[in-house]
């Protein structure tokens, strides 16, 4: 795996990440210090993409957990192949095995599914796990999380502990839909990621879609900005701002104020829900384009 160094800013231009001065810091200290970085912040300001350009800078696997409602660790840790359990034990029933020796063969490493959180604690060379939208898991899986996040190991009750072979950069996102423990908070290094301005937010165009016009991609920057301003039930993202400035490029739209109908058809790249584009009239479009 490639070391990172004090040029890592520069390093995750190089793989298409555009990160400030707070979090390419944050991402430094974690992975000197071999931290969990916890990185909260709207939805849409680009978090699981720094975990994606991390593993492209370090060269390593990217294992990615994503959180939701009723998570557990049989989802999340492991669990038993029970259908491979099942036809050793009608195997080895025929071979007059006692019970205790079936036992011993079926809990064994051979029927476990590691899922994420195990899968990455095996490997050789350290992955980047990838913990998305913790928030959405509920406080107790945040307790199985302890265990891994201190100490890097799980403990399977017929196998015993389970020691990382090798520490994984780990990144934890939060979107902030509830309050995380604190014990949790305290195993993490912690950064706040913004919405980028526009001057970073066009060179994130510029970086992702090279052939766009210089003067289209600073307009898409000034008016993506303007718009997250609005009383929205859903601020645009970066992804967001991307569809939107490669639909523009597409259709042929070199100025924001030259085709007023067809730059208002094109808001559907940038608007998720009903009530923020009947909230964005021809008329506000109009103001921010000219802002």
């Amino acid at each position: 795996m490639t070391e990172a160094g004090p040029d890592l800013a520069e390093r995750l231009r190089d793989v298409g990440y555009v990160a400030d001065e707070g979090l390419a810091t944050a991402l430094q200290l974690a992975l000197e210090l071999k931290r969990p970085l916890l990185l909260e912040g709207e939805a849409g300001v680009g978090k699981t993409e720094v975990a994606k350009a991390l593993a492209a800078l370090l060269d390593t696997r990217l294992i990615r957990l994503q959180c939701y409602e009723g998570l557990d660790a049989g989802h999340a840790i492991y669990e038993w192949n029970y259908q491979r359990q099942l036809l050793a034990i009608r195997a080895r029933e025929q071979e007059h095995l006692s019970a205790r020796q079936i036992e011993a063969e079926i809990f064994s490493e051979d029927y476990l599914l590691r899922r994420p959180l195990l899968e990455a604690l095996s490997q050789e060379q350290p992955p980047v796990l990838l913990i998305d939208e913790i928030d959405r898991a509920d406080e107790e899986f945040e307790a199985y999380l302890l265990e891994i996040l201190s100490d890097f190991q799980v403990t399977v009750p017929e196998l015993g502990t389970i020691r990382a072979r090798s520490i994984p950069v780990v990144i934890l996102t939060s979107n902030g839909t509830r309050e995380l423990s604190d014990a949790l908070r305290r195993r993490c290094l912690y950064s706040w990621v913004e919405f980028p301005e526009p001057g970073r937010e066009l060179e994130i165009l510029r970086r992702r879609l090279p052939g766009i016009d210089a003067r289209l991609a600073g307009q898409v920057a000034a008016f993506v900005r303007a718009l997250r301003r609005e009383e929205l039930e859903k601020k645009p993202g970066i992804a967001e701002t991307l569809d939107w400035a490669a639909a523009l490029a597409g259709l042929g739209i070199e100025r924001l104020g030259a085709e007023p109908e067809k730059l208002q058809r094109t808001l559907i790249c940038l608007l998720k829900t009903e009530a923020d584009l009947k909230a964005v009239t021809p008329e506000v479009t109009a103001r921010l384009a000219a802002e």
